[in-house]
């Protein structure tokens, strides 16, 4: 059925898979309609993650940095932080690219429609009450922030998106949740002077990375003034006017106050928004929607991309099931069929990992070995004034092949880009290390880590 508010090709969400699912189609010929409630486009990752977070991490870098000159015989002032101006200046970088999507929207002649879309059959949805049919949808309707139950309502207790509003410099500051997000918002808030504590459920921080470069990462942040308490759980917070404390139990065990708590615990799929039943569509209990290596649902013409099919959940990820689900809508052959998602700490050191940890492989008891170089013997890292790093390779021990790859270290993760296309490629340890690397660069301590375990390695 068609109606007089018809879409040949729509999306709902414009974060950077639906975007860029738009932005492809429209590429290949589509009518492209591209929904969304925000006054701007980009979704969570523009507007409230990913970038702002980045500029914001940037701020922090240059204090430590500026900090950190003392040693070399060159002392700035203690810096003063204006926060109008630091906020402002984050708000133009972000409306720098918004402002961009806009443009590219209107140069692929893609209509853009601010409203919430939700389905009223399996080719009829509703635009804010408006009823539109549909030949193509695409569902992008991210994830949020999770709410931990029975947490009082407080102005103090901040998710990670009050956490880039930077309405304040807590003098304590509490972090629920030791993942990226809370990490990253660790560095931020102990650059511009907040006392930190982490608090981590599981048995480490970044749950899920390589013990040896969260072990590194663990100590920089100790020595950046934060507190880390693992193996502990916040049973309650109470508020009262002065501050909020925080009762745990675990390994630490007691109780603490803090002036602002970031509620920092992972995020869940919107899958539940959208009225998928009436379009045949089920979600599950944890609000993902399954779809298939072409991103297709169980709906031969309506696809989901990103955050919303469940994890990894990362701005990449969702960016290249985009153009899949375009592709494939647009009758082209096209699937997203790789694990290799890199994960990216854009901490004070930044660590990424991509591809099979050493702990990863024995829990599913694949056969591995392992190989490491240290950055205390690289002398690009010693001579930019870097502290410790490590480049770990985990590889097949018959092939040799390349299994997973972690950096922990200055700009690890641009440095994780080679590893992942090794991955891609199959490529084996003498094919890393055969490959010259310009010297002295933080790169080349892939191929050092490679020549240690061939036995070849000269540098150490």
């Amino acid at each position: 059925m068609t109606l007089e508010n018809h879409a040949d090709f729509i999306v709902f969400g414009a974060g950077p898979g639906g975007y860029a699912a738009a932005f492809r189609a429209a590429d290949l010929g589509r009518d492209v309609v591209l929904v969304d409630p925000r006054a701007t486009l980009g979704g969570v990752c523009l507007n409230e993650g990913c970038i702002p977070s980045k500029a914001l991490l940037h701020a922090a870098e240059v204090i430590r940095e500026a900090r950190e000159m003392s040693d070399w015989g060159i002392k700035f002032a203690k810096p003063k932080v204006n926060l109008d101006a630091l906020q402002a200046k984050k708000e133009r970088i972000v409306g720098t690219l918004t402002g961009g999507l806009v443009q590219l929207a209107k140069k692929r002649k893609v209509t853009v429609v601010k409203g919430t879309a939700t389905f009223n059959g399996p080719d009829i949805l509703k635009i804010d009450g408006e009823d539109w049919s549909f030949k193509d949808a695409v569902i992008a309707v991210g994830s949020s922030s999770i709410k931990l139950p029975g947490w009082p309502e407080d102005d103090r207790i901040w998710d990670s998106t009050a956490a880039l509003e930077l309405r304040e410099i807590p003098k304590n500051l509490a972090i629920v949740g030791g993942g990226i997000i809370g990490l990253e918002m660790a560095t931020v808030y102990s650059a511009l002077g907040s006392e930190v504590t982490i608090i981590e459920l599981g048995d480490q921080i970044a749950p899920g990375a390589e013990t040896d470069a969260v072990r590194i990462l663990a100590n920089a942040l100790k020595s950046q003034g934060c507190k880390i308490l693992t193996d502990t759980r916040v049973e309650t917070i109470k508020a009262t006017k002065a501050s909020l404390t925080l009762t745990c139990t675990g390994a630490f065990a007691g109780k603490f106050t803090a002036d602002v708590v970031i509620q920092s615990v992972g995020r869940s799929a919107n899958g539940n928004l959208v009225g998928a039943d009436a379009a045949g569509i089920t979600v599950q209990k944890n609000g993902t929607i399954d779809v298939d290596n072409c991103c297709a649902t169980s709906q031969p013409n309506i696809y989901a991309v990103g955050d919303v099919t469940g994890g990894p959940m990362l701005a990449h990820r969702a960016t290249h099931q985009g153009k899949v689900a375009a592709e494939v809508a647009c009758g082209h052959s096209a699937a997203m069929d790789t694990d290799l998602i890199p994960s990216v700490c854009y901490t004070n050191p930044e660590m990424a990992w991509a591809g099979l940890t050493t702990g990863r492989a024995k829990a599913d008891g694949i056969s591995h070995k392992s190989t490491a170089f240290p950055w205390a013997a690289s002398g690009r890292n010693l001579a930019s004034g870097g502290g410790d790093g490590l480049t770990k390779i985990v590889y097949c021990p018959e092939t040799e092949r390349i299994l997973g790859a972690t950096l922990i270290g200055a700009n690890a993760g641009e440095l994780l880009a080679e590893m992942v296309l090794a991955m891609e490629m199959g490529a084996t340890l003498t094919d890393i290390a055969l490959t010259v690397h310009a010297h002295p660069t933080l790169s080349e301590t892939t191929a050092f880590a490679a020549e240690r375990a061939l036995g070849t390695l000269t540098d150490m």
